[in-house]
Formats: structure tokens, C-alpha cells, sequence
């Protein structure tokens, strides 16, 4: 039996592990194939997101978010170029109109490429921007810029190490498995699971001739 994306239990009798695309309902997210969560439901996992919210989350293909993992959404901001934080405007009995668009601080959409691996209890920030193939250490908290196949951690997370060497980061930004057909991916398992990187790098030159 083919691998189905829009399985929303890919583990016969387990529902602590679900495919999360085919459970959005908010559009502001948006998912790509085959990427899961470690729980029964994903959209809890993304705070401070609203109907009006201005900003959208945005993950690949094949990622791998564990349990705990929180997308921290823009509206979570409150507006900092005033003498008080304090967010009169949404609570009851204050004489406050809500501060305009651009008085608010706004770090634009939160972006996670393709094969992340998300470890537990992660913290993202807004506007986020976290490459291909890159890996989040537990309990981390991230903002700004992951480069690809980078794997950080710590609070605020710092690079540890690139995962590989430059030339194999480039030729797998090139490649994009990702991207391969169902039928492909399974006969590429092989290459995509070997942990000897120079078998795997000639093999990718094949393919990108």
C-alpha cells in the first residue's frame, strides 16, 4: 500500500501521531505533505493566531515536530513604542482604540522548510525563518534566521554545527527529495538513509546530471 498524505493517523492504532495537513482548517496555514506531529491535533500548537492576524505559518514537506513544539504567532506581540505594553485595547472597561498596523511590531511570516526535524518542547518566534533539512534542539527557542542543514539549540538557539559539508548542503538544495514523486522517494530510502556521505554524494551527481 502507497504512502497517503491525507492519512491523518499513518500509524495503525496510534493517535499520538498524526500527518497535520490534512487537519488545517484555519487557512493562514499552510503544510506540505507527509510532514507530522507528535500528538493528536496540531493547531493548538499555534498561538496568538487569529481571524485578523496578518501573518501566516508556513512548513514544508516531511518535517518531524515533537511533542510540546509551539509556533508563537505575531499577535503575540504587544506595542513597544509607547511608554506602557500594556494591551488596554483588548481587555474590557478601557478606553482604548486598538493601536494601528504599524505601531505594532510585525516580523512577517513564519517560515519552516522542507525535512526539519523540530525537537521537543521547541519554542518558534515570529517570522521565523528555518532552512531545509536543518534540526532545532530540545526546548530551544528560536527566532530569526536557521540557514539550511544547520542543526541549533539552547535559549536563544545559536548554531552548534552544520550537519554537512558545503558541497552536500548545495547539491541537496539542488536535489530536492522532497519534491520526488511517491514512487521515487521509495526507491531513493536507500540513499536518503545512508549514513556513508560520499556514496550519498555521488549518487545525488547522478542524479543531478
Amino acid at each position: 500500500m502507497s504512502p497517503n498524505p491525507n492519512t491523518v493517523h499513518p500509524i495503525t492504532g496510534y493517535d499520538k501521531e498524526i500527518y497535520v495537513k490534512p487537519t488545517i482548517k484555519n487557512p493562514n496555514i499552510v503544510v506540505g505533505d507527509f510532514t507530522y506531529i507528535a500528538d493528536s491535533e496540531f493547531e493548538s500548537h499555534v498561538t496568538h493566531f487569529y481571524p485578523w492576524s496578518r501573518d501566516k505559518l508556513i512548513i514544508g514537506k516531511f518535517c518531524q515536530i515533537a511533542a510540546g513544539v509551539e509556533f508563537v504567532m505575531n499577535d503575540a506581540n504587544h506595542q513597544m513604542n509607547s511608554v506602557s505594553t500594556f494591551p488596554f485595547y483588548t481587555l474590557e472597561g478601557w478606553d482604548m482604540k486598538p493601536p494601528k498596523a504599524e505601531d505594532m511590531p510585525f516580523k512577517g511570516n513564519t517560515v519552516i522548510g522542507n525535512d526539519v526535524w523540530i525537537g521537543q518542547n521547541v519554542t518558534i518566534l515570529p517570522g521565523t525563518q528555518i532552512g531545509d533539512g536543518a534540526i532545532i534542539g530540545a526546548s530551544s527557542v528560536v527566532s530569526g534566521k536557521v540557514d539550511p542543514y544547520t542543526i541549533v539549540a539552547g535559549n536563544p538557539a545559536k548554531p552548534i554545527r552544520k550537519r554537512f559539508d558545503d558541497e552536500l548542503i548545495s547539491m541537496m538544495q539542488k536535489w530536492k527529495w522532497w519534491d520526488k514523486s511517491i514512487e521515487e522517494i521509495n526507491c531513493l530510502i536507500p540513499i536518503l538513509t545512508n549514513s556513508n556521505l560520499e556514496i550519498v554524494k555521488e549518487k545525488i551527481k547522478e542524479f543531478l546530471k
